[in-house]
C-alpha cells in the first residue's frame, strides 16, 4: 500500500450501513464533532443516512459546507445542520450544544473531533499538548455534561455518547504522548458516563487501527523524518506491520460503527469499547 492508496475515499450511499430502529428520525439529533472531514464528516453522513437530524459541527465552515454538499448529492434522509464552533472556546461548546437543541431533541453524541502532533516527550510543546487536550478530553467532557439533560428530556428519556478513541487508548507508540494520553482519557471519559448513566445513558468507544483520514495522511511525513525512514515504509511497517488485516479502514467503516452502536442493537454496549484494529493490539508473531 503507497501513499495514494491510503488518500481518504469518498463516502458513497452504498457504503452507509442502515439499521431499522424506532429512534432514528427526524426528531432525534445527533450531534457530531470534527464533521468537516474524515471519520466525523462519515459518521454525519452515516447518521443522516439512518434519517437522523445531524448537529454537525467543526471549526472549519468551508469543510462543514462540503459535508452538507455531500448529503445532498446523496439526497440521504436526515438533514445535516451546520454549526461552526471552536472547541477550545466553552463559550462555543455551549452555543453548538444550544444551537443543535433547536434543531430537535439531542439524544447522540459523538466525539469524533481530533489532532495530532509528532514529537517526542522531552521536546513535546506544551501549547501543542494544551490545545490536543481541550479538543480531545475537555471539550468531549463539557459537551458531555450538556447534552446529558437533552438526553433525560428526550420523550424515552435515554440517549448515548460514542467517543472516538483508538489503538493509542490501548497501547502507545512513541513520539505521540498528546495523542497517546487523549485517547487514554476517552476512555476514561466513556466508562465514567456509564457509571453514571444508571443504564438510561449509554456510552461506548472505538478504538481502530489507522484509517485513511487527513489526520493520518497528514502525521506521514512528519513520522518518517521521526523515525528516519521513508513514507511507504511508515504505512507498511508502522501503521500496518502488526495488524493482520493489511488493509486501513475507510471513515464510513468507521461511521457505520458508530450508528450500531446508538442503535438498538447495541443497547448492551455501555462503557465497553468496540475495537476494530484488524487484530493489531491483541495478537502477534
Amino acid at each position: 500500500m503507497s501513499q495514494q492508496q491510503v488518500a481518504p475515499p469518498s463516502v458513497t450511499r452504498s457504503d452507509i450501513h442502515t439499521i431499522d430502529d424506532d429512534s432514528f428520525t427526524a426528531r432525534n439529533v445527533c450531534l457530531v464533532t470534527g464533521a468537516g472531514s474524515g471519520i466525523g464528516r462519515a459518521t454525519a453522513l452515516a447518521a443522516a443516512g439512518n434519517g437522523l437530524t445531524v448537529a454537525a459541527t467543526d471549526i472549519d465552515e468551508d469543510a462543514l459546507a462540503e459535508t452538507v454538499a455531500r448529503r445532498n448529492e446523496l439526497d440521504l434522509q436526515g438533514e445535516i445542520e451546520q454549526i461552526v464552533g471552536d472547541l477550545t472556546v466553552d463559550d462555543d461548546i455551549e452555543q453548538i450544544v444550544e444551537t443543535a437543541a433547536s434543531h430537535g431533541d439531542i439524544k447522540y453524541l459523538a466525539n469524533v473531533a481530533g489532532m495530532q502532533h509528532i514529537d517526542a516527550i522531552e521536546n513535546f510543546p506544551m501549547d501543542a499538548y494544551d490545545r490536543m487536550h481541550r479538543v480531545m478530553v475537555r471539550a468531549p467532557l463539557y459537551l458531555s455534561k450538556l447534552c446529558l439533560p437533552h438526553f433525560r428530556d428526550t420523550a424515552s428519556g435515554d440517549g448515548c455518547v460514542g467517543n472516538m478513541a483508538s489503538v493509542h487508548g490501548h497501547y502507545v507508540t512513541s513520539d505521540k504522548v498528546g495523542y497517546n494520553i487523549s485517547k487514554f482519557g476517552l476512555r476514561g471519559l466513556t466508562q465514567s458516563i456509564a457509571a453514571e448513566g444508571a443504564g438510561d445513558v449509554r456510552s461506548f468507544s472505538i478504538s481502530t487501527g489507522y484509517v485513511q483520514t487527513p489526520l493520518v495522511m497528514d502525521q506521514l511525513e512528519d513520522t518518517a523524518e521521526q523515525r528516519g525512514i521513508s513514507v511507504d515504509e511508515v504505512i507498511q511497517d508502522v501503521m500496518l506491520g502488526q495488524s493482520r488485516v493489511t488493509e486501513m479502514m475507510a471513515p464510513i467503516d468507521v461511521g457505520n460503527l458508530f450508528v450500531l452502536g446508538f442503535s438498538e442493537l447495541g443497547r448492551h454496549l455501555d462503557g465497553g469499547d468496540l475495537l476494530f484494529d484488524g487484530g493489531m493490539t491483541l495478537t502477534y508473531e
